[in-house]
Parts: C-alpha cells; structure tokens; sequence
C-alpha cells in the first residue's frame, strides 16, 4: 500500500521524487601530498569545498596525487585515476568507489612500462566513457627520450574493467609539446578534444580540436581561447552552454569560458568562483545525496 502510495505521489509531483543533481569536481592541492578533493556547485559558476581529504596517495615513485580524474560508470562506481609521480614513473594511480567516501586498495597501473623502459613521466591521466562501446579511454602524456625531441606526446589506452588494459597507442601529436586532453561527446560521431599547447615560454594556452572517434585523428584546431601558462581543461554543461574550467595556475585561481557551439568563446572568469588553493581536476554531475553523505562525513552540513 505504502509503495503504491509513493509511486502515486511520484507521477502526481514527479519532480519531487527525481534526485536533484549537482556538480561535483575532484581537486588536490600543492604539494599534491596530502590526497583527493571535492568542490562543489549547484549552478556550475560558483563553487565551495567539500571540506577535507578522501583518499590519501600511496602509490607511485613520489606517490603524488595531482590531476584526479573522475567517472561515474553506468552501474553507479566511481573510478578514479592519477598523477602518482613527478618522474621515474610508468603508470598512475587508481582506486573506485561505491560512494566517493570508501576507495578500494589503490593500484599503481603500470601503463607505459611495456611501452618503453625509458619513459620518464605518466602525466595528467584523464577518463572518458564511450556508451556505444561500453569502454573507457584513459589518456595523458609521457616524454620518452629519443622521441618527440624528448618532449611530451600523448597516449591512450582502452579497457572494460580497469583489470585489463590495450597496449598503449599514440592519442595526439600536434608536432609540438602537449598535455592534458579532456574528450567530450556531443554526439555519435561528434568529439571535442580540449588540450593544452604546452610549449613554453610564449604558448601554454588551451584550444579545442574535433574528431570523429573517442581518439581521433584531431584536426581543425581552434585558436587557443585561454591566457597564457593554463592547464588542466575540464568541461561541464549548463543549460545550453558549455563551460570550460582551465588553472590559471601563475595566477594561483581558476579561469573559465563559455561557449554554446566551440567556435565563438566567451571569457567568464569574472562570472565564476572557486576556493582558493583548489587545483585543477575533472566535473561531473551527481545526484544530490552523494554530496550529502560526504558532507555529512565531513561534519559539515553548509548549504544543504
């Protein structure tokens, strides 16, 4: 009766029983010793912190946690992947999560060992999902000496599981220096690539490319649309509009753009907050009650 109650009650005010959403963004802060962040927002401009930390590093050379990247698969785990070290480093860090408050035992994924014995780096891990394949892509960048004039390039593999993983293939070669790729879907087909130009001095700026695959080929490069020295791109969509977060990180604060079609860019840095000494990671969207229970365990209920 009481099922039957609620289920009446559900169609008659349906929005009252759909879980609300919010957008929840990993974080680290310098040293990137101490482990994962949250931040989070409710209108994807202005932000607040899920005060303290998740899940402390203890894998890799240096075991580092910089660049979380973070997915929510189709049956609800959160997986979770990493910077683990500055050098000396095949893989990266990884852990899961039912509820992004317990993490199973981490893993050091030793992506580019197989590769090539001399890679020096495994940086800025980034995930992505494809639903038509059931498959997630993971990709970052390495610099391999003899190759690329020692500078980074960047490589992808593929999995099911994060048990088993392809060898390691080359994701994005502008010719030059690059790191921090973001994959967005906007449909079958239809792939906006975010990364950063990382030649330094005079560049170090974001642009988008486009493809017709989850790893390209890139082509049609946009003019970078970001200041110079920012890094780690990530996307979320409010509305109509696409906002991407870049880390203006000489400036020590976030910058954003918004954009409804990627080709005409918007600065909205003066639109947005973010708490200070946040560091760049990856926004989803959740339904509220994750939000609450980390805040719960936080001791801090604000906001909610």
């Amino acid at each position: 009766m009481i099922r039957h109650l609620l289920l009446f009650l559900c169609l008659i005010i349906g929005y009252a029983c759909t879980p609300r959403k919010v957008y929840l963004s990993t974080s680290f802060r310098e040293p990137a010793t101490d482990g994962l962040r949250f931040i989070y927002s409710y209108d994807g401009y202005h932000w607040d912190s899920v005060p303290g930390v998740w899940l402390v590093p203890e894998v890799g050379t240096q075991r580092l946690m910089r660049d979380p990247s973070i997915i929510q698969a189709p049956d609800g785990t959160f997986h979770l992947v990493w910077t683990s070290s500055w050098r000396d480093d095949y893989g990266i860090g990884y852990a899961s999560s039912q509820d992004l408050i317990h993490w199973t035992p981490q893993r050091h994924i030793e992506l580019m060992r197989d590769y090539d014995t001399l890679t020096r780096n495994v940086w800025a891990p980034e995930l992505f999902y494809e639903p038509t394949t059931a498959e997630y892509y993971i990709v970052w960048a390495s610099a391999i000496p003899g190759r690329f004039d020692d500078t980074q390039r960047q490589y992808y593999t593929v999995t099911r599981d994060f048990e088993t993983f392809t060898s390691p293939r080359l994701f994005y070669d502008p010719g030059y220096n690059s790191i921090d790729g973001a994959v967005l879907r906007r449909g079958d087909g239809d792939y906006v690539l975010a990364v950063k130009d990382n030649r330094k001095p005079g560049y170090s700026h974001i642009h988008v490319s486009f493809g017709t695959t989850p790893v390209g080929p890139w082509h049609d490069d946009s003019a970078p649309f970001t200041p110079e020295w920012s890094e780690g791109p990530t996307w979320v969509r409010v509305g109509d509009d696409y906002l991407i977060y870049f880390d203006l990180y000489k400036q020590y604060r976030y910058g954003a753009v918004r954009t409804s079609d990627f080709e005409t860019f918007v600065d909205i840095t003066d639109s947005i907050s973010v708490p200070p000494r946040h560091k760049h990671g990856t926004i989803i969207e959740v339904d509220e009650h994750y939000l609450r229970r980390l805040l719960s365990a936080a001791g801090n209920s604000k906001n909610l």
